[in-house]
């Protein structure tokens, strides 16, 4: 079992902040479960483009409101406290927070922690096995299902 607070992990290497927004690791690659968590804060006035192309991320609304741009298809959605996305189809967005956003975030595969944005907003595909050993690439389970 583990248990964690986001107080244990604050102001360590699992937070991790940008002037945009700042994400609170809480479980990651290296537990082996599959997938990571994180909180993370988007900054009330910012706008911020992502695209996950490794990765396929469920985002919970906890607390503030905003809007997500679907960049391929123009739509746009409000997000305020209950609202859930899901970027199910690696699909490139824009989030614009009209106050602080707070989201739970769930990860799939799970990320390393040391992932940082490319200049497209993507995270590289960084593989580790439970317990932390770093890998190449991953491995055939590890492989997200084709689409």
């Amino acid at each position: 079992m583990i248990v964690r607070t986001l107080d244990s992990i604050t102001d360590t290497e699992a937070d991790v902040q940008s002037e945009n927004w700042r994400s609170k690791r809480i479980i990651l690659a290296k537990e082996g479960v599959g997938f990571s968590v994180h909180e993370t804060t988007l900054y009330a006035g910012t706008e911020s483009e992502f695209c996950y192309q490794n990765h396929i991320e469920a985002v919970f609304i906890v607390e503030g409101e905003g809007e997500i741009e679907d960049l391929g298809t123009g739509e746009v959605h409000a997000l305020a406290p209950g609202t859930l996305y899901l970027l199910n189809d690696h699909d490139r967005h824009r989030v614009r927070p009209r106050t602080d956003v707070r989201t739970v975030c769930i990860f799939n595969p799970p990320v390393t922690g040391r992932e940082v944005h490319d200049e497209n907003g993507v995270y590289p595909l960084i593989t580790e096995a439970a317990g932390g050993e770093l890998r190449d690439r991953p491995t055939a389970a590890e492989q997200p299902a084709p689409r």
